[in-house]
């Protein structure tokens, strides 16, 4: 089925266009199109189909245009009923708009890895799909802003597709199309100036000034307004015969509107001062590099003690060059160094220049192989600036060197990297601290000079107390610009004392302890901005939101957000990414340093709080992702604290995805800590997040530390809910024995505690591993004796679950027409609860049914179904095993191309989960013949 808004709203079913009422039937189907598959409320549809004057029956009528507009559609599935409202099921490759971006997307992708010609290739492709203007004669608010937007990508794309035809020296070929544009759209500047260079290099100089000179009449005329600067330096480049303007010997990389060449470089340092040889010495090996035959990867590590200026003098070089890398300037910390000890990963680092060079999240593969390839074919024809900052191994940067000509690749780190030097050429630069004369100098440009010549013998004990390593001299000199009527002689008394001077920084010299420099900085904000700074000591991730701060102090949010600003201006915390606080890392060590002299009872309210907080809110993420789980009875959090409530799924992915790293370790934190509850009770409601995402093996390591807290705990009930966790993550991960033995035990642990609910779900466990084992009786066993205790205690979902898994295995089996019966009555349970994830396991058992029966064309609209939920419910491993099956139907309907197609992308897939079921796609491929139907389910 095709939904087609890019002109009049159509449906297309089979190669035939549904008939729709005009009126509120289309206004109906345009404001769920707009929602793209996310709910709209009942109120918010009446609202926008009666344009804010509903009469008093609308939600009667709603709900008959709703059964209506499912009649049409012809599949009553289509359109679903949530709580948060209605909702019209439609997987993107069905929206005309969603492939129209998806297309335009790959166009970016071909024009940033500089070719051109497939770019022009691609974006005409996705303009070809439009057939008028977007939802034509459907005049609803909601529907007409999304139009707008519509048309203005529209407008992007193709002035992309025309830069790049430019770019291939096409004028000549153009001049007719753009005459036409700037006749429909004349205060349309962007069109006008292409149209001028369009002109100038097909030699009609004349002609470019003419068009120049209409445009800026008519804005006069129109808007009272001048040129924009792109017009006007354009025609003074005309007039002066600018070589800039002829065609280039190679395709330049530019810019689509709202996709720029990454440019990630932080801000320039300020206060940056001397490094001269440092800065010739990096601009050196850059020129190197660009001379001879052609453009070289050139590697450089500038490393030194922490605080000795190595990210400064990075960033401070790459803004001077930043114009001779026309392909962008990516940059990431790898926090190296961390006191918490979690570096950043070096998939999580591709993760965001893939995004920055972008590459949309579901092209982004699960590996970090896979990832790093992509990323080096991106890059591999640019000439980019990748800056690593603050690296902790060779390991950590390997996957993320470019490698392409022209590429410069600037790391930093304590450490000096050897390895990259003897095995990868790369060029050591190592930092020394500021000599006196820089010291003073960088004071300066804090003090003035004036302060400086009226305390000399101060300044210079307070740069032999600095040691005149940067960081230290940064912070004294913000202390004393904050106390401008402080003399420099106290700042020094408070210096002399050397037991107040932070010692974690040490490179062998007493002299370079700065603890005392952090005191005055820290003493210097406000009491309660001070407070959090301690209190912040007591957080084991690598950063922090502003709910997570605002629970460990037990304040509100506005407050708490309003003493990290505080913090931030002082330097003592950094906002890395909006809403995101950490810490430098000499800060960290200082702050859980001063964390460690609280009170006992204050510092564990503290630690009591934060980790309510990340349960609470792991709670309502589980919820929000609808898990199904059995309910827990959670630790009871403290009056203050506020957990985060996601408000769809959207939302609960992107705090999970934001937190995963935090997560890790807080389990840790809390089990080491005494909050043994905590530990295993986050980790149990992260299932659902650890399985989707398929990180399997990240859950069952975790699971080690829960399983030992519920175990200190003595809490049986978590003991049986970890072992069962385990037993899944070892099941997924194809180590089916410790599954049995995880399971086994969660097993005993229930009949224990006299709880046959749980032990019926762990059953239903147990039989899928027994199934991916071929013990396909054993399997039948187990679920039927799960589906009899659901039955027995009222238990629908439970039900549902299990019908379907004995239909699953009675298709196993070879008794299809029962598979079929109970797997249906397990869908009409599922619709009824409105669980789509059970609904696509049950779709795709049907499928199955059917396909064995020889139904061909039922299994692969039944495969359809259940892979487009998956896919809305982003279950990349379910998704490549009803892809594989949905191979083997289309194999057997003798369509062996798109067979083997399916079957290369649930390859893929399975490859990017490193699961073995890759093994049994891979042999299907390589002899097509066979047939293969045990994929994972």
């Amino acid at each position: 089925m095709e939904f087609n808004v890019l002109g009049p709203v159509e449906v297309v079913d089979r190669g035939l266009p549904l008939p729709l009422r005009p009126g509120k039937q289309v206004a109906l189907l345009s404001v769920l199109l707009c929602a793209a598959g996310s709910p709209v409320s009942a109120d918010r549809l009446v609202d926008a189909l009666w344009d804010g004057r509903p009469p008093r029956t609308a939600t009667e009528n709603l709900r008959g245009y709703v059964h209506q507009l499912r009649r049409a559609l012809g599949d009553a599935g289509r359109i679903v009923h949530r709580a948060a409202g209605y909702a019209l099921v439609v997987h993107p490759r069905e929206l005309d708009a969603a492939r129209f971006e998806a297309v335009a997307a790959r166009g970016r992708a071909a024009f940033s890895a500089g070719d051109a010609e497939s770019a022009a290739r691609l974006w005409r492709e996705a303009l070809d799909l439009w057939r008028g203007t977007p939802f034509e004669d459907v005049d609803v608010g909601v529907v007409r802003e999304e139009a707008a937007r519509l048309e203005e990508r529209r407008q992007a794309v193709l002035d992309a597709r025309i830069g790049a035809d430019l770019a291939l020296g096409r004028h000549h070929d153009l001049i007719a199309e753009l005459t036409a544009l700037v006749a429909r759209n004349p205060l349309r500047e962007r069109l006008r100036e292409h149209l001028v260079l369009a002109l100038y290099r097909a030699g009609r100089q004349g002609e470019a000034l003419a068009v120049g000179r209409d445009g800026r009449r008519l804005l006069a005329e129109e808007l009272g307004l001048e040129p924009g600067p792109g017009l006007r330096r354009l025609e003074q480049a005309v007039l002066a015969g600018d070589p800039a303007l002829d065609l280039p010997t190679t395709a330049p990389v530019v810019e689509d509107a709202g996709h720029p060449v990454p440019r990630q470089l932080p801000a320039h340092t300020p206060h940056f001062v001397g490094r001269t040889a440092e800065l010739d010495r990096l601009t050196g090996l850059l020129d190197a590099g660009r001379d001879g035959s052609g453009p070289t990867a050139v590697i450089a590590v500038i490393s030194g003690t922490a605080g000795i200026g190595k990210t400064s003098l990075a960033v401070h070089w790459a803004r001077r060059v930043a114009d001779r890398f026309p392909g962008g300037q990516l940059y990431v910390n790898l926090r190296g160094f961390d006191p918490t000890g979690l570096p950043v990963d070096p998939g999580e680092a591709l993760a965001g220049f893939l995004d920055a060079l972008g590459v949309s999240p579901d092209r982004v593969p699960a590996t970090t192989e896979g990832r790093s390839a992509l990323y080096r074919g991106l890059v591999a024809d640019r000439e980019v600036l990748v800056l690593l900052d603050n690296a902790h191994d060779v390991e950590q940067v390997l996957p993320l060197l470019p490698g392409g000509r022209g590429s410069f690749t600037v790391i930093t780190s304590r450490n000096g990297l050897v390895g990259l030097t003897t095995r990868h050429g790369a060029r050591p630069l190592t930092l020394d601290v500021l000599d006196r004369g820089e010291a003073e100098t960088l004071f300066a440009s804090h003090l003035g000079r004036d302060r400086l010549d009226a305390e000399p013998d101060a300044v210079r004990d307070l740069i032999g107390y600095c040691a005149r390593l940067p960081l230290a001299l940064a912070i004294v000199a913000a202390r004393a610009t904050a106390r401008p009527a402080f003399p420099l002689r106290v700042l020094v008394e408070e210096l002399r004392d050397e037991r107040r001077r932070l010692d974690a920084l040490d490179a062998g010299d007493p002299s370079t302890n700065v603890r005392a420099v952090f005191s005055w900085s820290h003493r210097q904000v406000g009491e309660q901005a001070a407070g959090l700074f301690v209190l912040l000591g007591l957080h084991p991730g690598v950063d922090i939101g502003v709910p997570a701060v605002a629970d460990l102090a037990g304040v509100p949010r506005e407050r708490a957000s309003a003493l990290l600003v505080e913090l931030t201006r002082a330097n003592l915390l950094d906002e890395h990414v909006p809403g995101r606080f950490t810490f430098h890392d000499l800060l960290r060590a200082y702050a859980a340093d001063r964390a460690g002299e609280l009170a006992g009872d204050r510092r564990r309210r503290a630690v009591r709080r934060l980790f309510d907080h990340y349960v609470h809110t792991a709670d309502r993420v589980d919820r929000v992702l609808a898990s199904g789980h059995e309910p827990v009875a959670l630790v009871e959090p403290d009056p203050a604290v506020r957990p985060e409530r996601p408000v769809d799924q959207d939302a609960a992915w992107a705090w999970y995805e934001t937190e995963h790293p935090v997560l890790l370790a807080v389990i840790d934190r809390a089990a080491e800590t005494g909050f043994e509850h905590h530990a295993w009770q986050l980790y149990h409601l992260l299932w659902t997040c650890f399985e989707r995402r398929g990180r399997w093996q990240e859950w069952e390591e975790a699971g080690r530390t829960a399983l030992l807290a519920a175990s200190d705990a003595g809490d049986r009930d978590g003991q049986g809910r970890v072992h069962h966790a385990r037993g899944w993550a070892c099941a997924l991960l194809a180590r089916y024995d410790d599954a049995h033995s995880h399971l086994r035990r969660a097993l005993g642990v229930y009949e224990q505690l006299g709880d046959p609910v749980q032990q019926a779900r762990v059953r239903y466990a147990v039989a899928w591993t027994l199934e991916h084992q071929d013990r396909v009786p054993e399997a039948l066993r187990q679920a039927e004796q799960a589906l009899e205790v659901f039955r027995d205690h009222d238990h629908p979902a439970g039900v549902a679950r299990s019908l379907n898994m004995v239909g699953w295995l009675s298709a196993k089996s070879g008794r299809h027409e029962q598979a079929l019966d109970h797997c249906g009555r397990a869908l009409d349970i599922y619709l009824d609860l409105g669980d789509r994830r059970g609904a696509a396991h049950t779709w795709d058992s049907l499928a199955f049914a059917h396909h064995h029966l020889g139904r061909h064309g039922e299994a692969i609209d039944c495969y359809g179904k259940a892979i487009g939920l998956y896919r809305d419910l982003r279950d990349k491993f379910y998704e490549a095993g009803t892809l594989a099956r949905l191979g083997d139907a289309h194999h057997a309907a003798g369509d062996p191309a798109t067979a083997r197609a399916l079957w290369r992308q649930a390859l893929g897939m399975f490859e990017d989960l490193h699961h073995p079921e890759a093994e049994q796609v891979r042999a299907n491929l390589t002899a097509t013949n066979s047939s293969w139907s045990d994929a994972s389910r």
